[in-house]
C-alpha cells in the first residue's frame, strides 16, 4: 500500500456492466478545437466523448461533461486519432471492430437555447475486413506528408494497410501464432510487434510493401515461384516473456526509443533492437505510457498494476508511487482545462478518473509522552499475569480459531421430514424405479453488510444437488436470504456419508474475506426403502448393548408399517442399487443384529441404528445408555475391498501406459503422412492411412477404457470408505475408545477426501499405521529408532498394508492405546498402570516386518480366510499357508 494517493479531479463511471481493455481509451483534440478530449469505446459497442471541466477537485462526472454518446451496435476493440481522410489534415476519429474499420468526423455545432453546444459523428468512410481484428496502429507510413495510413493486424496473422478510403495491400508475417502488441516507428518507418515467440520484431514498411502478396496463405514451395519478395524481419530481440503493450515515444528529433512492457520487466530499446536499459518489476503491471520528462536525456513513464498502484519511473529510477482506487488496463496523459500532465486512467469495468500527483499536509501533531516513574512491582505482577494467559492459550493445539459467540453472517440448513411427492432427480443413472429426492431449505441471516456473497451446497458423490452455487447481491444488515435445494442419489451405488455442507463467502466493507458454514443430515430413505428381511446372508454383526431393546415400530417408524406387527423385530432394507440389508433385534437379550451380502452396506445401518438408539434414550433422560462390540472384526473381508480397490489402481496405470504408446505411435504416423503429402513427387502411402485409422480406434477405445476405470475407481473406493467407517466404529466399540483416540483412527485410515493417483488410499494408510506402530503402539524401543521413507509412493501389492492392520489391531488388543504423545516412558506409563509386566508378543509380531520392506512378504493370496477375535492371544491371528 502506497504513502501517497493520486488525487482524484474528476472521475465518472461508464455504464452498467460494460467491458474495457487496453485500446479503449485515446486522449486527443478530436474535434479540432484546440482542447484534448478523451475518447472511450467500450465491448458493448458504446462510444463516448468526454471534456471533463470540475468546478473543484475531486468532483464526479456532470451530465454536461459528456459531449457526445452514441452505440454503433458492434464491440469497440479500439479508437485512435488521426489525419485519416484525404484532402484535409484535420484530425479524425478511427473506430476498429471486429470486422469493420470505421472513420467519423466529429463536429460542434454552436447551440441557440441554455443546453449549449451539440456535438455529432458523421461516417466518413468505413472497410469492410475479410479476417477478424485484433488491434491497429497508424502514421506516416513511408514518409508521407500530412497525412496518416492504417495498419490492422488481424487474429491470424496478417498486417492489412489502409491508405485512408482505399485498401493497399496485406502480408501475412511469418511464423505466426498468436497476435501481439502492434506499433510504428516513423523514424525507421518500420512495424514493430512482439511475436508469440516471445521476441520483439520489426519490419520495414519497404519490405511489406515490396513483399509476395498475401491475400491467401501459401505454402513456402509457391511463394519462391510466384513474383515478389519473401517478408524479411528486419531486426530480433528475445524477450524472454510475453509483452502486454508496445510503444515507440520520440521526444526530440535525434533520439527515439522503443519501450516494451513485459510480465515482469519494463524495456527501452533503440531503434535498431539494441537494449538501452531494462527494469525488473516486483509486481504485475497492467498499462503503461511514456512521457517527456523535465531532465535532459532521460524518459519518465507511468505503469500501473494489478495491486492499484501508479508508478513514476525516470528511465529505470522509481520516483513516486501513488494508490488508485481501481486496476488500470489502459493510462493516457492529458492537458485539460489548462491544467497540464492530467493522468486519465481507465479500468476493466469502465471506472474514469482523472487524477494528479500530490500530497494533502498532516495537521496532526504526536502528543508528548508525559513522563512517569516506573513500578518495578507492578511490572512484575503484569508480566506474570500475560505470562499465565500466554501459557493457558498454549495448552490447546487448536489450528482453526474458535468461532466468535456472535457471528456476522449465520447460515442454517433444514432437511425435510418427508421425501419430495414429486421426485426432482435429474440425469440420475441409478436402475431403480424411482429415485426419491429431498428438500434441504438453506437460509442466510446477516447481520452486517455481506457483498458478492456465494454459496455452495457440497454433498459427498454419488449424492448429488439440482443446483451447487448460487451467487447474490450484496446483503443488507439484519436482511435474510432463502433458497431450496434437492439432494437425489445420482449414481447406482450408496455413498459413505449421509451428510451434506453448506458455505458461503463474502467480503466485509473493509475488503476482508470471510465464510460461514452449517452441516446437515440426509435421511436413510434417500437411498433405500423398507423390503422383505432376508434370513441368510454373507456378513453379520453383532452390536450390544446395556438396555432392553426397542421395538422397531419406534425407533424406525418410517421404515415399519403399524399394521404388520411381525417388523417389530426384523426389518428389511432395500438400496436403490439393489442390495438388501436385514436388522434384527433380539427377544431375549440386549443386542442388535445387522446383516447383509456386502460388507459396505452394513456402515450405513449400523451407523443410523446407534444414532437413533441414542437419540431414543437420550429424550428419556438415560445417560448411561452404551453401545459395545464383542464380536470378529471383519478384516479378511475388508481387505478383499482393498484389493479390489488396488487392482483398479494398477490397472489405471497399465492403461495410461498404453494410451501413451498409442498416443506416441499415432504422431509419427501422422508426421510420415505429412512429409508424404508435401513431396513434389508423392510416393504411396504403404497402407500408413489403414494403420493412422487402426491406431485411432486403439487411442479411442483406450480413452474409454481409462475413463470406465476411473469410474470404478471412484466407486470402489466408496465402498472402501464405507467399509472403513465400520471397522473404525467396531474397533471404537470394542476397546471403548475416546472421543480423542477415535479421532486419532479416523484419521489414520480415512486421511484422504478422494483417491488421486499422485497420492493413493493404500500407502498414506501404510504410512500412518506405521507410524502409530513406531510410536505410540511400539512394542520396544528398538522400533521407535527406526525411521519412516519420507516419500510416499504407490506400493508393489498390499501385503505389507494388511500385515500392519492385522498387527495393529492386535496391539490394541493387548492392551496399546492411542496418543499423539511419542514420549516412550509416559506412553508406557499409561498403557500398563500399576507397574504391569510387559505385554507378550505373539509369533506373528516377530515374523512381521513393521517398517522396513527388504524382507519378501508372501502374497495376499496365500494368506487363508480369517477373522481377527478380539480379546484372545496373538496365536488367533497368525498367518497359516495353505498347502
Amino acid at each position: 500500500m502506497s504513502l501517497f494517493k493520486a488525487r482524484d479531479w474528476w472521475s465518472t463511471m461508464l455504464g452498467e456492466k460494460e467491458e474495457f481493455d487496453q485500446g479503449c481509451l485515446c486522449v486527443a483534440d478530436v474535434d479540432n478545437s484546440g482542447r484534448d478530449k478523451i475518447i472511450v469505446g467500450s465491448y458493448m459497442g458504446y462510444l463516448r466523448i468526454f471534456n471533463p471541466h470540475p468546478v473543484k477537485p475531486g468532483d464526479g462526472g456532470q451530465p454536461e461533461d459528456l459531449l457526445l454518446e452514441v452505440q454503433l451496435r458492434e464491440p469497440i476493440l479500439q479508437v485512435e486519432v488521426g489525419k485519416f481522410v484525404s484532402g484535409t489534415e484535420g484530425l479524425h476519429l478511427a473506430v476498429l471492430h471486429c470486422r469493420k474499420l470505421c472513420v467519423y468526423a466529429v463536429s460542434e455545432t454552436l447551440g441557440n437555447v441554455e443546453h449549449g453546444n451539440q456535438y455529432q459523428i458523421k461516417l466518413m468512410y468505413e472497410h469492410n475486413l475479410q479476417r477478424t481484428a485484433c488491434n491497429m496502429t497508424y502514421g506516416p507510413f513511408g514518409g508521407v506528408k500530412g497525412r496518416d495510413l492504417i495498419c490492422i493486424q488481424s487474429m491470424d496473422g496478417m498486417l492489412m494497410l489502409f491508405e485512408q478510403e482505399s485498401y493497399a495491400f496485406g502480408r501475412f508475417l511469418p511464423g505466426f501464432l498468436l497476435p501481439g502488441p502492434l506499433t510504428y516507428s516513423s523514424r525507421t518507418d518500420s512495424f514493430i510487434t512482439v511475436s508469440s515467440c516471445r521476441q520483439v520484431e520489426s519490419y520495414k514498411y519497404q519490405v511489406l510493401a515490396f513483399a509476395t502478396d498475401a491475400d491467401e496463405r501459401q505454402e513456402i514451395d509457391q511463394a519462391k515461384l510466384g513474383s515478389g519478395k519473401r517478408l524479411v524481419v528486419d531486426w530480433v530481440l528475445n524477450l524472454g516473456e510475453q509483452a502486454l503493450d508496445i510503444c515507440v515515444a520520440s521526444f526530440n528529433q535525434t533520439i527515439s526509443s522503443v519501450f516494451v512492457l513485459g510480465e515482469r520487466n519494463f524495456f527501452c530499446l533503440k531503434d535498431n533492437g539494441q537494449i538501452r536499459f531494462m527494469k525488473k518489476l516486483d509486481y504485475s503491471p497492467s498499462c503503461f505510457i511514456p512521457y517527456c520528462s523535465v531532465k535532459e536525456g532521460t524518459i519518465n513513464t507511468l505503469i500501473g498494476n494489478h495491486s492499484k498502484m501508479l508508478n513514476v519511473y525516470q528511465d529505470v529510477t522509481l520516483k513516486w508511487a501513488a494508490q488508485l482506487p481501481h486496476i488500470p488496463v489502459s493510462v493516457k496523459v492529458a492537458n485539460l482545462q489548462d491544467l497540464k500532465g492530467v493522468i486519465v486512467t481507465l479500468s476493466d469495468t469502465g471506472h474514469l478518473q482523472c487524477s494528479y500527483l500530490g500530497t494533502d499536509p498532516s495537521l496532526f501533531q504526536a502528543p508528548r509522552v508525559e513522563s512517569r516513574e516506573l513500578n518495578q512491582e507492578e511490572f512484575d505482577a503484569e508480566m506474570k499475569e500475560l505470562q499465565k494467559i500466554i501459557k493457558e492459550a498454549t495448552k490447546t493445539q487448536d489450528i482453526v480459531p474458535k468461532s466468535e459467540k456472535t457471528r456476522d453472517v449465520i447460515v442454517t440448513a433444514e432437511v425435510s421430514p418427508d421425501l419430495d411427492v414429486e421426485s426432482q432427480a435429474i440425469d440420475s443413472e441409478v436402475k431403480a424405479e424411482a429415485v426419491p429426492s429431498v428438500t434441504v431449505k438453506i437460509t442466510i441471516q446477516s447481520r452486517v453488510t455481506a457483498k458478492k456473497p456465494n454459496l455452495e451446497v457440497c454433498v459427498q458423490a454419488p449424492l448429488a444437488v439440482t443446483c451447487e452455487q448460487f451467487v447474490f447481491d450484496d446483503l443488507e444488515p439484519d436482511s435474510s436470504e432463502t433458497v431450496v435445494v434437492s439432494v437425489f442419489l445420482k449414481r447406482n451405488f450408496s455413498p459413505s456419508e449421509l451428510e451434506g455442507n453448506c458455505v458461503l463467502s463474502y467480503s466485509t466493507p473493509t475488503g476482508i474475506l470471510k465464510a460461514a458454514q452449517c452441516t446437515f443430515s440426509l435421511p436413510l430413505r434417500l437411498i433405500c426403502f423398507p423390503a422383505q428381511p432376508s434370513k441368510a446372508a454373507n456378513h453379520k454383526i453383532t452390536i450390544d448393548t446395556n438396555k432392553p431393546p426397542i421395538s422397531f415400530l419406534t425407533i424406525f417408524p418410517d421404515f415399519v408399517d403399524p399394521s404388520e406387527d411381525d417388523q417389530a423385530n426384523v426389518l428389511g432394507f432395500q438400496f436403490l442399487s439393489g442390495s438388501k440389508a436385514t436388522l434384527l433385534a433380539s427377544k431375549t437379550s440386549q443386542r442388535y443384529r445387522i446383516q447383509s451380502d456386502q460388507l459396505e452396506d452394513l456402515w450405513l445401518i449400523t451407523k443410523e441404528l446407534r444414532l437413533r438408539l441414542e437419540e431414543r434414550f437420550k429424550k428419556q433422560n438415560c445417560k448411561d445408555f452404551a453401545c459395545t462390540f464383542s464380536g470378529s472384526i471383519p478384516l479378511q473381508e475388508y481387505f478383499e475391498l482393498i484389493d479390489r480397490h488396488f487392482e483398479l489402481r494398477l490397472n489405471e496405470e497399465k492403461l495410461q501406459e498404453l494410451l501413451s504408446q498409442r498416443a506416441a505411435q499415432f504422431r509419427a504416423i501422422e508426421r510420415r503422412l505429412l512429409t508424404r503429402f508435401k513431396d513434389k513427387t508423392p510416393a504411396p502411402l504403404q497402407h500408413l492411412d489403414t494403420l493412422l485409422e487402426g491406431t485411432f480406434r486403439e487411442v479411442i477405445a483406450l480413452a474409454d477404457a481409462a475413463v470406465e476405470n476411473q469410474a470404478n475407481i471412484f466407486q470402489a473406493f466408496t465402498k472402501l470408505k464405507s467399509a472403513t467407517h465400520l471397522v473404525i466404529m467396531l474397533i471404537s466399540l470394542w476397546q471403548k475408545l475416546s472421543t480423542d483416540q477415535v479421532a486419532i483412527l479416523e484419521a489414520t485410515f480415512l486421511p484422504l477426501a478422494e483417491d488421486t493417483k499422485e497420492m493413493g488410499w493404500e500407502e498414506t494408510v501404510d504410512a500412518a499405521i506405521s507410524y502409530l506402530l513406531r510410536t505410540c503402539l511400539s512394542k520396544s524401543s528398538k522400533e521407535q529408532a527406526l525411521s519412516l521413507s519420507s516419500q510416499l509412493c504407490m506400493p508393489k501389492d498390499t501385503s505389507r498394508l494388511k500385515k500392519n492392520i492385522t498387527l495393529f489391531c492386535d496391539r490394541l488388543a493387548k492392551g496399546g492405546r492411542l496418543s499423539l504423545c511419542t514420549d516412550s516412558a509416559t506412553q508406557q506409563a499409561a498403557v500398563m498402570p500399576g507397574g504391569c509386566a510387559t505385554i507378550p508378543e505373539s509369533d506373528l509380531e516377530e515374523r512381521t516386518v513393521i517398517l522396513c520392506s527388504t524382507a519378501m512378504l508372501p502374497h495376499h493370496g496365500q494368506i487363508t480366510k480369517q477373522k481377527f477375535k478380539p480379546g484372545l492371544s496373538g496365536e488367533s491371528a497368525e498367518e497359516t499357508e495353505e498347502p
